[in-house]
């Protein structure tokens, strides 16, 4: 197939991307695919002409921001869906779901799955105390992605430090804030792969062990991306060592919450265990991460499948999709 690789520039004219995106090519052409590589900023007459140029069977959709708005590349996905191009992923009605994180929450609900106990405090609305949720509370904003205004300051433990952080991220982030009960207990992220049927990859659990005595067991912004810092030293992600009845259970929440948010091809769910032994889900995420190093590859890997068969079994899932009849 000819497949264009859609992604983010930084800037308008660069071609620089993410180091996940020459992975992904270099695994796709492993299955004698002809690959190209597209960097879009937040151009819409670029990214049709280009996508009008390349004329591609298929889109691997790797683009998480276009433009400056908040839902640019929900937008950017629409436009495909009115291009009739068939790409990887959720369209763009189906990324909106997990992204609003308190939408997700009640659809969880309709179908039962247990979430922490939250509040939203929208920047137009006056503050309140957040209700009957119980102390300490994790604050971030409610529909940011990659740890966008997560930090130390996160998890808070008064009433005083809630509306203190509420404010900060209605200021600094521009996004409503949402507080949510924080769960202690173990976290896990079990990665799916598939559309009717489903592959469920075996649990991945976040160890915190290495993190300063006292620090909260949560990975926020730089425990991602800052690697000089004590909290991404301090962590690390292993394939999980679970007996199986804890592995089952796991495996079900999670399958449970992808199909609720109508995830398409491949996407990751975030679990909390708490000590009580009730299982949370903390997010859902529709097209994860797919770097070589990344939670959801290295559980593709403990299932025994190698990274090109991962990344060209998501691109067969999005084209079985598509020419699936009506």
């Amino acid at each position: 197939m000819k497949i264009t690789i859609l992604t983010y520039a930084d800037k308008e004219g660069s071609t620089s991307h993410d180091v996940v995106v020459d992975q992904v090519a270099r695994a796709l052409r492993t299955a004698r695919h002809k690959v190209s590589i597209f960097a879009v900023h937040g151009d819409v007459k670029k990214l049709l002409n280009g996508l009008s140029r390349r004329k591609p069977n298929l889109v691997f959709n790797l683009l998480e921001e276009f433009g400056k708005g908040m839902f640019g590349a929900n937008a950017a996905v629409a436009l495909l869906e009115l291009l009739e191009l068939p790409h990887t992923g959720g369209g763009s009605g189906e990324l909106y779901l997990p992204q609003d994180k308190a939408l997700t929450k009640k659809l969880l609900a309709f179908e039962g799955l247990r979430y922490p106990d939250f509040a939203v405090f929208t920047r137009d609305a006056d503050l309140e105390t957040g209700g009957n949720l119980h102390l300490p509370l994790f604050v971030k904003p409610l529909r940011m992605e990659a740890s966008i205004g997560i930090d130390g300051k996160a998890l808070v433990r008064t009433a005083t430090a809630m509306m203190d952080r509420v404010r900060a991220i209605h200021k600094d982030v521009g996004d409503a804030a949402l507080a949510e009960e924080y769960i202690e207990g173990r976290e896990f992220y079990v990665g799916i792969l598939g559309n009717q049927e489903l592959e469920v990859f075996p649990p991945i659990e976040m160890d915190f062990s290495g993190l300063p005595d006292g620090a909260a067991h949560i990975l926020d912004s730089r425990a991602k991306w800052n690697k000089r810092s004590a909290e991404y030293k301090g962590t690390k992600a292993v394939v999980a060592e679970l007996p199986d009845e804890l592995r089952a259970r796991l495996q079900k929440v999670a399958q449970e919450a992808y199909r609720a948010l109508r995830v398409r091809d491949y996407g990751r769910v975030d679990l909390r265990l708490a000590e009580t032994g009730e299982i949370y889900v903390l997010e859902v995420n529709p097209s994860c991460y797919l770097e070589e190093s990344s939670e959801f590859a290295t559980a593709a890997a403990a299932a025994g499948m190698d990274y090109p068969t991962l990344i060209n079994r998501i691109a067969e899932l999005a084209i079985q999709r598509f020419n699936k009849p009506a």
